[in-house]
């Protein structure tokens, strides 16, 4: 049987969050309601993962949209955690399809947390933002068949008569251990904060350690956190055995520092400053290893940037492609590493050539000039490996490739 259930309201939207949970290396499949009690899709023998149950409520009445809820419930039956996916501008009818599945679950808690950071969509003082606009005044607020007539998230959640906490931005930047005494309170909905990814990391690790006492969350969020909370409760495939990824960064153009910065944001990861000027393998590779046997997903070795308006020295540049390649080496004869990430092709080569790989086998084209497949030949074959350009991508380029090493990882795909 599944292990997740998560209801839309719309098709687009469904399907758009069930691509999320088969990024983080669920399989995810989306279908619309209503459900047959023997419907594929429900036997055990399907191997789904994440069943996406588009309801198509979005312009129903209220009570038709609760109905709706409580059929596909009923029809799934149990599951670990039940997500109830919303707009990202909170058309719809948000309140009674969360009363609907708080009711299905006596003494559950909702956590509501409609921040989509990616798409522009934050939530700051119970108010959600579109943009940088109240949802009020956005125009989602003149759709013609679901307006939104309030920026206040509490207020959309009516008619629900339970009691509603919010959690605000101050507390979750404080860390998991101010969310954690905060979620203790005992509110059956609380309406989270968060401007970026990191903040939705920060409450899903923090609800799953409350979650390990026992308490049952439903998740209300228009995609991102909800995938979230399922990461850190350990539903994924292959939760603890999913080998992490290290990551080996020569270029040190602002673009890359930027994109870096943003796998530190969404994915958590680690990395290990290199010194360009004397690179010192043995050192990186055992602080390397100790960012992964700490339990960091994403590792990574990275030269340290030099000072604005300094000219980057051939001989330096030269030195640092065989030196991050037998850092590499270090780490793989040591951990066990489920795939590798090279920016830069020049590291591309000096990681290739320090494994004694003959190629590289590529299986896919993650995004323009960045591609990814595996290490042919010499000890380390069939490992999955994804290079970039040092100055390909936007901001969001690491992050792909990584992610797509990951649902390569957590799925089974071409693992070695």
């Amino acid at each position: 049987m599944p292990k997740l259930l998560v209801l839309g309201d719309d098709l687009t939207g469904s399907n758009a969050t069930g691509a999320l949970y088969a990024r983080f290396g669920l399989r995810a499949v989306s279908v619309n309601a209503p459900l047959a009690p023997d419907a594929p899709c429900l036997r055990a023998e399907s191997g789904i993962d994440a069943l996406v149950v588009n309801l198509g409520t979005r312009h129903a009445s209220p009570p038709h949209a609760a109905q709706a809820v409580r059929a596909a419930i009923e029809v799934v039956g149990p599951v670990d955690l039940t997500v109830k996916r919303v707009d990202t501008t909170l058309r719809g009818n948000v309140g009674a399809e969360t009363e609907a599945v708080l009711a299905s679950a006596p003494g559950a808690r909702a956590l509501v947390v409609p921040a989509f950071p990616d798409a522009g969509r934050v939530t700051l003082g119970g108010l959600h933002l579109v943009d940088g606009v109240p949802l009020a005044e956005s125009p989602a607020a003149r759709d013609p068949l679901a307006p939104v007539r309030s920026s206040r998230v509490r207020t959309l959640l009516h008619p629900t008569r339970r009691e509603i906490a919010e959690l605000p931005l101050d507390v979750v930047e404080e860390g998991m251990d101010a969310v954690e005494a905060a979620l203790r309170r005992p509110a059956a909905i609380v309406v989270c904060d968060a401007t970026t990814n990191r903040h939705l990391t920060t409450v899903a690790r923090a609800a799953a350690r409350l979650a390990a006492e026992g308490t049952r969350w439903i998740s209300v969020d228009s995609g991102p956190f909800g995938v979230r909370l399922a990461a850190a409760l350990g539903l994924a495939p292959g939760h603890g055995t999913v080998p992490p990824v290290l990551a080996v960064v020569g270029s040190i153009t602002g673009q890359t520092h930027d994109q870096l910065l943003e796998t530190e944001l969404v994915l958590d990861a680690r990395y290990v400053d290199v010194d360009p000027q004397r690179p010192d393998p043995a050192a990186a590779a055992a602080a390397a290893g100790e960012l992964l046997a700490a339990g960091h997903r994403v590792v990574g070795m990275r030269t340290r940037a030099p000072a604005p308006g300094t000219p980057v020295d051939p001989a330096v540049a030269a030195r640092l492609p065989p030196a991050l390649g037998e850092a590499a080496r270090l780490v793989l004869g040591t951990h066990r590493i489920g795939g590798l990430y090279a920016t830069g092709g020049d590291i591309a080569v000096g990681v290739t050539r320090a494994l004694g790989a003959e190629g590289f086998e590529i299986d896919a084209e993650v995004l323009p000039l960045a591609v990814a497949g595996r290490l042919s030949g010499g000890p380390h074959t069939g490992l999955p490996f994804a290079t970039k350009g040092g100055l390909i991508g936007g901001r969001d380029a690491a992050v792909a490739c990584l992610e797509h090493l990951n649902h390569v990882l957590a799925t089974g795909r071409k693992n070695p």
